[in-house]
């Protein structure tokens, strides 16, 4: 994959390295690009990363080869909500999983962003920043490449419209208690005194026949977090039967990522991206789907 970067201002009498090290890149991908590609590029002529860079020049230079990947590409339908050469968002709905197990060796978003990739002729590995659970709908951000991943990571914020049963004061909240894993289940968690420090804020926006939509921002990123603070709070999410919800409405758990935020590498780029509340969740009280 080819890189153009264009010089800002405020690099003026700087180095090439140390706009590529603000921009994210690492020093072992700087060592990558230059012995597994042509290398780096400054106005079509090869240069070294200590090469004097000045504001409006052209940076190029070529990512190395994709390591090899056991997953196959699968034509499964992606609904792709943002895409650039840094960052991929899908909207995944619920029942597909994100990455091969077990349970789901094919049929996954990692088999179909897989294909997507090579019918653009873009043979790519898949790398979701954030992982969302089998039954919740909504975005997945994945990294386009080895070099953004972890710039990617660092910087994104998440935000999920959950479906709880019980109705809540309208408001704000916060719900701070310890995650762990739950001793009588496998993939189970509960709140314990030995888990890990969790928070999960929240505001309550419309609460309808005994149901309450709820706004949620994990703050730290806990396996079930969302799921398992409401049901601790005496609220579990509609559906969700692992953790005390009722199927009787709805057959899955009532949680999607509606909104993704996340910062590009070099330009610093605040990128929002937004997904409606899906059919099932909004029809079960006929919320507003966006």
């Amino acid at each position: 994959m080819e890189i153009r970067l264009q010089v800002p201002s405020q690099f003026q009498g700087q180095t090439l390295r140390e706009f590529l090290r603000t921009g994210g890149m690492s020093a072992a991908a700087m060592k990558a690009v230059k012995y597994h590609t042509p290398g780096f590029f400054l106005d079509g002529l090869p240069v070294h990363a200590n090469a004097p860079v000045r504001p409006g020049q052209q940076v190029v230079f070529q990512l190395p080869p994709e390591p090899d990947t056991s997953v196959e590409p699968q034509p499964i339908p992606l609904r792709v909500a943002y895409e650039d050469a840094f960052a991929l968002v899908v909207d995944k709905p619920a029942g597909i999983a994100v990455h091969p197990t077990l349970n789901y060796p094919g049929g996954t978003l990692a088999n179909g962003y897989r294909y997507y990739m090579e019918s653009k002729g873009c043979p790519a590995v898949f790398r979701p920043v954030n992982r969302i659970d089998r039954n919740t709908s909504g975005l997945v951000l994945c990294a386009q490449n080895g070099f953004s991943a972890p710039f990617l990571a660092a910087s994104a914020a998440k935000e999920y419209l959950a479906v709880v049963e019980g109705e809540l004061p309208l408001g704000e909240g916060e719900i701070s208690a310890p995650v762990g894993r739950r001793p009588d289940s496998i993939i189970g968690r509960c709140v314990t005194p030995e888990g890990k420090s969790s928070i999960t804020r929240y505001q309550v926006l419309e609460c309808r026949e005994g149901l309450s939509l709820v706004k949620c921002i994990p703050v730290t990123g806990r396996t079930h977090q969302i799921r398992v603070h409401f049901s601790w709070l005496g609220h579990p999410l509609a559906g969700d039967d692992l953790y005390g919800g009722s199927r009787r409405e709805i057959g899955r758990h009532a949680l999607h990522c509606a909104r993704m935020e996340f910062t590009l590498p070099f330009t610093q780029n605040r990128v929002g991206v937004t997904s409606p509340l899906p059919g099932d969740m909004a029809g079960l009280r006929n919320w507003e789907t966006t």
